[in-house]
């Protein structure tokens, strides 16, 4: 008997197949092979065909119950992770009035910034645990005042793992963790943040039924077993953000434990149980998967570096190397330091954690006569690793306590140099697991039994590669890091 796993990806759809009884991944398909498109009719925009994520699903179920060889009946529940922010909005026949504005989508920057400050940074911060910033809330707002005869016919809207339950299920509803994603959600009184929608205009009518993240949120209907494969009756039984999904993937429920994703972009997850916020400009702050009304409050603290592995990928793209592992290789030659070579990592736009300012990638202390593309490649390396300690240092200005750091088997954390740099400066042991989003959304699927422990042996037993430990001689590292910061800050002074 299995569980299905959907991540429903910007670019692309992952669907996984875990064993119920060992929590054992079975295979992972992903649709469509290439990257999915995205529409964009003015700069800054960025939209995708809510039909187009549902097609690539039921392509990938196909796809996974052929590879493997699973029957339709063998399946037993379905858990979905989602990429997170997103705006659906459906008229009263269920059907999309719109295509969906992502999260990349910057539209509606101005409509939430003049938000946070007509309400106030004391009321925001304290209830919102955030600006409402370029969220879904906010792009609600403008489509209500820039497509207004869109408006007037939306029944529901939706957050993007919402839709596709929807398109299973024909049950419109979702959860407090993605309505606080979309910065609908007043954790002071645990509620719609009603001051929000009055401010916005937006009728509460138009919020979904609220449903528990972890239990029977509603069943695959005959249309959704018609369209998808998966049997009529078959629970949808979880569903979250793609970055609450990967801390749950790697076992990230409680306060000081740690979430870290080296890909393109970078992310540090950190989970608390306190509604205190004072980095609200530069950290965002979102019900994690386990929080619940009324009780012991589990917040997610996500902070996004965007000039990380992209850095590496232009290296690999501009220098005469074939390979990450030629890359790397040649690094390890290097000292610790990179003989002085400094490289500044913000090169993919604005960075919220430098309070959006965007400064660029920058090349710093080069000696022609003796640094070649082995120092590039470990300044490279060792300058995304301090940007991550450097987001780790505003967490614990923010209150976190890490105590426990997980990250997965993937991209920046496959380098010792990129993962043994974090660990040190950090002071932490950093566990390495081979998981996914998709494999965590399967897993999450049992959860509805509440049974969290053996959730956590389930990844322990299937998933553990290695870990990390601080080295003992941390002065160099230390050195190292203290000279980039010292750069960074000059930078940051000049802007």
């Amino acid at each position: 008997m299995y569980y299905l796993g959907l991540d429903i990806g910007s670019s692309s759809i992952k669907a996984a197949i875990v064993e119920i009884a060992s929590g054992k991944s079975i295979g992972v398909v992903q649709e469509p092979e290439k990257e999915m498109g995205m529409f964009a009719q003015k700069n800054g925009w960025a939209e995708q065909e809510p039909e187009d994520w549902w097609k690539h699903v039921c392509n990938a179920i196909k796809k996974l119950q052929k590879q493997y060889n699973i029957s339709a009946n063998s399946i037993k529940g379905i858990g979905i992770s989602y990429q997170m922010h997103g705006l659906v909005i459906v008229d009263e026949n269920g059907k999309p009035l719109r295509k969906s504005i992502i999260w990349c989508d910057s539209r509606a920057v101005k409509i939430g910034n003049d938000a946070f400050n007509v309400i106030g940074e004391e009321t925001c911060s304290s209830a919102l645990l955030n600006s409402p910033a370029n969220f879904t809330a906010s792009k609600l707002k403008w489509v209500k005042e820039n497509e207004p005869e869109i408006y007037s016919k939306i029944h529901k809207f939706m957050l993007p793992g919402d839709y596709i339950a929807y398109k299973f299920s024909n049950t419109i509803n979702t959860t407090i963790s993605g309505l606080s994603e979309g910065i609908f959600w007043d954790f002071k009184n645990d509620q719609i943040a009603d001051f929000l929608m009055e401010h916005y205009g937006i009728d509460k009518a138009l919020v979904p039924d609220i449903v528990e993240t972890f239990g029977k949120q509603s069943v695959v209907g005959a249309k959704g077993e018609k369209e998808s494969g998966i049997v009529a009756g078959t629970p949808i039984f979880y569903r979250a953000g793609d970055q609450p999904n990967n801390a749950l993937s790697l076992n990230v429920f409680n306060p000081g434990e740690v979430a870290a994703t080296g890909g393109t972009s970078g992310v540090v997850y950190a989970v608390t149980d306190s509604l205190s916020v004072k980095e609200s400009s530069r950290v965002n702050n979102f019900a994690h998967v386990n929080y619940k009304k009324g009780a012991n409050a589990r917040i997610g603290k996500l902070l996004c570096i965007n000039g990380a592995g992209i850095q590496y990928r232009w290296l690999l793209n501009n220098l005469a190397v074939d390979s990450y592992e030629e890359m790397n290789n040649l690094a390890e030659n290097i000292p610790v330091g990179s003989d002085g070579v400094c490289l500044i990592t913000f090169g993919n736009g604005a960075e919220r954690m430098l309070n959006n300012k965007e400064i660029g990638t920058r090349i710093l202390n080069l000696n022609l006569n003796i640094h070649h593309k082995g120092h590039l490649c470990r300044a490279a390396l060792e300058g995304i690793a301090f940007s991550f300690v450097y987001g780790v240092e505003i967490l614990k200005s923010d209150g976190i306590k890490p105590k426990v750091i997980r990250a997965g088997n993937d991209n920046l954390f496959r380098s010792e140099i990129f993962a043994n740099t974090v660990s040190t400066l950090i002071g932490q042991e950093i566990e390495i697991y081979n998981t996914t989003g998709a494999i965590g959304a399967a897993r999450a699927a049992g959860l509805h039994k509440g049974d969290f422990k053996n959730f956590g042996k389930n990844i322990m037993d299937n998933d553990h590669v290695m870990t990390f430990k601080p080295l003992n001689d941390k002065v160099p590292y230390l050195e190292a890091y203290n000279k980039w910061k010292d750069e960074l800050e000059l930078i940051l002074n000049k802007k």
